[in-house]
């Protein structure tokens, strides 16, 4: 959890909401078929529907008073991975800031799977 401070107190984010506003503005962009995670008991990446994306994004949170990004996603087979992601990075650092007033120093995404159209 995050807690900015400014003239009306204190408000506190919670990794909640940075979690669904990534998910959400990553699956977004174009080539993105949406978050995964790898599961813990037969190791295999399982896509993740709509209502759990923020599932597959995990928040690290630096002694600055910033938060780093690592998201896992599934993208269609045949689009321009590096293209993707710079799209992602920059969608999520748009929304994620705008949203919540904090700055992001890192987003690191792994694609763990291509997908067929």
């Amino acid at each position: 959890m995050i807690k900015l401070q400014n003239e009306h107190g204190q408000i506190s984010v919670s990794s909640e909401v940075f979690t669904n506003l990534t998910g959400d503005a990553a699956t977004n962009c174009f080539g993105v078929k949406g978050m995964t995670v790898r599961s813990v008991t037969d190791g295999l990446v399982h896509l993740l529907k709509n209502e759990y994306k923020g599932k597959g994004v995990h928040i690290v949170y630096n002694n600055d008073n910033t938060i780093s990004i690592e998201l896992h996603i599934a993208v269609d087979q045949g689009v321009n991975i590096p293209v993707v992601c710079e799209s992602i990075k920059d969608e999520v650092r748009y929304k994620v800031s705008k949203g919540t007033g904090v700055e992001i120093k890192r987003i690191d995404i792994f694609v763990d799977t291509m997908l067929l159209g």
